[in-house]
C-alpha cells in the first residue's frame, strides 16, 4: 500500500515539475528581446530596431481593449516616427489558407477604419501626416509570435508590452494600462 502511495504522488510531483518547465517563459522587465514581426502589408518589424514599440497581444474577441490601448497613447508619441504600436492578433485555432485570407481582409478594413480615428487625432494636432501610415497589424496564426512572448500558442490573454529602442522590456501588463501608466513608462 505504501509503495501504491508512493508511485502516485511521484507521478504527480514529476507532472507538475514538467508542467512548469514546459510552459512557455514569461517575459522579464529590464531584460532586452529582439522580437520579430512580419504586418499584414509585408512591413518587417522588431521590438530592438530602435524605435520604442508598443505591443498589443490580443484575440479578434478583445479588438477593442487595443481600441482603447491606442487611444490612451500620449499625443507627444503621435507621428513621432521614434515610436510605434503593433497590434499583434492571435488567432488560436487551426486556419486554412481561405480562412486565413477572409481573417486578413477582414483586419485590413478594421485598420482602414482605425486610420480614421487616428486621423482626426492628427488633425486635431495640426499634423500633416497620414495616420494609415502609422498602424501595424500582425496576425499569429501560428503562434510564433505568442511564443516569442512569452504566451502559449493556445493563449488568448489580453497583453501589453512596451519595449524600449533596443528591445529592453520596459513594462508588460495582463490588462488595458491607464494613459498614466503608458505616459510614464514611454517618457
Amino acid at each position: 500500500m505504501k509503495l501504491r502511495a508512493f508511485q502516485i504522488f511521484s507521478l504527480l510531483g514529476t507532472t507538475l515539475l514538467l508542467s512548469d518547465a514546459l510552459l512557455p517563459a514569461t517575459l522579464s522587465t529590464g531584460t532586452n528581446y529582439a522580437i520579430a514581426f512580419v504586418d499584414i502589408n509585408g512591413n518587417r518589424l522588431s521590438t530592438a530596431d530602435g524605435h520604442v514599440t508598443i505591443v498589443v497581444f490580443t484575440t479578434t474577441a478583445d479588438h477593442e481593449k487595443a481600441r482603447t490601448v491606442g487611444d490612451r497613447v500620449p499625443d507627444f508619441c503621435l507621428g513621432n516616427p521614434d515610436y510605434r504600436m503593433i497590434t499583434v492578433i492571435h488567432f488560436t485555432g487551426r486556419h486554412m489558407t481561405i480562412g486565413r485570407r477572409v481573417a486578413t481582409a477582414f483586419i485590413r478594413h478594421r485598420m482602414l477604419e482605425e486610420a480614421k480615428r487616428l486621423q482626426a487625432r492628427y488633425d486635431a494636432q495640426k499634423m500633416s501626416r497620414d495616420a494609415s501610415r502609422d498602424i501595424f497589424v500582425a496576425t499569429d496564426f501560428d503562434g510564433t509570435v505568442a511564443s516569442q512572448l512569452g504566451q502559449t500558442s493556445k493563449a488568448n490573454e489580453f497583453c501589453v508590452f512596451v519595449f524600449g529602442r533596443t528591445g529592453e522590456l520596459l513594462g508588460q501588463w495582463h490588462e488595458i494600462p491607464s494613459a498614466d501608466q503608458l505616459t510614464a513608462i514611454l517618457k
